[in-house]
């Protein structure tokens, strides 16, 4: 497992960094876009909407992006202010109340709300090449909370945030995590990477929200598979499982990010 894991990191990175500092817009929509729709096939799947009915729900959601881009359509205000409310308020009570869903109407739009913020953040974050680098210093925030929870949960985690969703997640681990996040954020902020300029102290609470959101992301997805009985959304990446299991919290951390700077802009 560990080395399918490097073997599949090896060509995976070099090809995320590469679309992202070096593909021409339209190109890096297109990739965004296949990222999403992945992601969206597989929720999907876990969520219960039949084989022929995915098709037709993945087909709409390709379209829409195609027309999307090609329109220059941004998504107003009113939209991302229900994103920030989903991920914030909704998504909190969604791991309390451990709902699921029942009807395909409540799936389909469930996933438009995961999935289409996420593809406009990704585009959006990303106007020039030039910008890459500030898309990359937030992706960045949800790879070190992570590996930090990891290690500082396997060191010293023994009270579990939520043993019935993810027994592996530890507050110790995630205390760990917000820790390592805000020192990673006052080194991106004194390089100059964010895209917006505020100071170390309002830089660290950005990032302790993000770092928040980004757990909140992995435990919904993982809130999903459990109902539906899987470990990993898909086997379609050795190693580390499935393009949901890859983004889960980066779609959390990127569209409330966007959502923000949308709304304070």
């Amino acid at each position: 497992m560990l080395k399918q894991r490097i073997i599949t990191a090896l060509w995976l990175l070099p090809l995320m960094l590469g679309m992202l500092f070096y593909a021409p817009n339209a190109l890096w929509a297109a990739f965004s876009a296949l990222i999403a729709l992945l992601a969206l096939a597989e929720y999907a799947r876990i969520s219960g909407i039949e084989k022929e009915q995915r098709r037709t729900y993945l087909a709409t959601s390709a379209g829409f992006c195609l027309v999307a881009y090609a329109g220059g359509w941004q998504l107003p205000a009113l939209v991302w202010c229900v994103v920030l409310a989903f991920w914030l308020v909704g998504v909190p009570l969604w791991l309390k109340n451990k709902w699921t869903l029942t009807q395909n109407r409540q799936r389909y739009a469930l996933g438009w709300l995961l999935m289409m913020p996420f593809w406009f953040a990704l585009v959006s974050q990303r106007p020039t090449q030039e910008a890459a680098v500030s898309l990359l210093a937030i992706m960045g925030l949800v790879w070190v909370a992570d590996i930090a929870a990891y290690f500082c949960g396997k060191a010293f985690g023994k009270r579990k945030i939520a043993p019935a969703i993810s027994p592996g997640k530890s507050w110790e681990g995630a205390i760990g995590g917000a820790l390592c996040v805000a020192l990673y954020m006052v080194c991106v902020n004194h390089a100059g990477w964010l895209a917006v300029d505020v100071g170390n102290t309002a830089a660290v609470i950005i990032g302790w929200l993000l770092t928040a959101v980004s757990i909140c992301g992995d435990l919904l997805e993982s809130w999903f598979k459990r109902t539906a009985g899987l470990k990993d959304s898909s086997n379609l990446l050795p190693g580390h499982g499935g393009v949901f299991d890859r983004t889960d919290s980066l779609i959390a951390v990127l569209s409330v990010y966007t959502a923000i700077m949308a709304l304070t802009a």
